[in-house]
């Protein structure tokens, strides 16, 4: 089921060829990468997909793909285009996921009150890249709760190998590392997030940061809330790209059982006292 919020016309034309796209999308990428269908834990989850900021990295679309795979698992989906969303405890109250797909842009006190409030309560937050890597730039409550900040992509769109570092965490659970081209995020991080896959820069640009590792996936709590993040993704062919998209989908997964399972530490200090 899904409802949709403060969202603008589309042409008729123009929405049946997007459909058409999705369809196929989904027909060929939501299996994982051994051809085996993803078995859904998000039936009657109630998710909150909530897109906008910079066009560059394709919200809309993004949102498209993501809300269709969601509703073949049978979660009840919200999608708003609205920062706004956020200061309704009404919906906020009854959300068991928020996936954001929003770059940059900026957010109103009471719209990141109450969106922290709700993760600290125990709703998941999941999102990739700029969606939620790069979101907000002058809150720093919110990169609090998300354990980083895009800072550089040294070299613009570039060829890199992802390396998974647990294989046998349910996100990234027999995944073998793997290669990209794409923008490799240098992120200022939260050391004591759970990181589950790294990559190291060999930049010819930047050559002061040459052999620097840099996470790629963490996840991490924020209060009761689980936290999800996967910095690839750039654009759809990136989100879509195989091992890329089964961490995604993996992760939201992972994530919508927030309020569900245990709650056990994820805090991971790697600095000694």
């Amino acid at each position: 089921m899904r409802f949709q919020a403060n969202d603008g016309c589309i042409h008729y034309r123009m929405r049946r060829i997007m459909r058409t796209i999705i369809s196929a999308f989904l027909m060929l990428f939501c299996i994982d990468t051994y051809g085996q269908t993803v078995m859904s834990t998000l039936e009657g989850k109630k998710v909150l997909l909530v897109y906008g900021g910079w066009e560059g990295h394709q919200p809309k679309i993004k949102s498209e793909v993501i809300s269709q795979w969601l509703i073949k698992q049978k979660a009840e989906v919200i999608v708003s285009n609205s920062t706004e969303i956020y200061a309704d405890s009404d919906i906020m109250d009854r959300i068991d996921l928020i996936i954001q797909i929003i770059t940059m842009s900026d957010i109103r006190e009471k719209e990141i009150k109450g969106l922290l409030d709700t993760i600290k309560s125990g709703t998941g937050f999941a999102g990739c890249h700029g969606g939620i890597g790069d979101s907000f730039r002058n809150n720093t409550q919110y990169q609090y709760m998300v354990g980083g900040q895009f800072v550089s992509h040294p070299g613009g769109q570039l060829h890199y190998k992802v390396h998974v570092i647990d294989g046998h965490h349910p996100i990234t659970k027999d995944i073998e590392d793997f290669s990209v081209h794409t923008e490799q995020y240098y992120m200022h991080v939260d050391p004591n997030n759970t990181v589950l896959a790294t990559t190291v820069f060999q930049s010819e640009a930047h050559q002061w940061i040459q052999g620097a590792v840099m996470p790629v996936v963490w996840i991490k709590h924020f209060g009761k809330g689980r936290v999800f993040y996967s910095s690839l993704g750039h654009a759809l062919k990136d989100m879509t790209h195989p091992e890329s998209w089964t961490i995604l989908i993996n992760g939201i997964q992972w994530a919508a059982q927030s309020k569900f399972v245990e709650h056990h530490n994820l805090l991971n200090p790697i600095y000694e006292y």
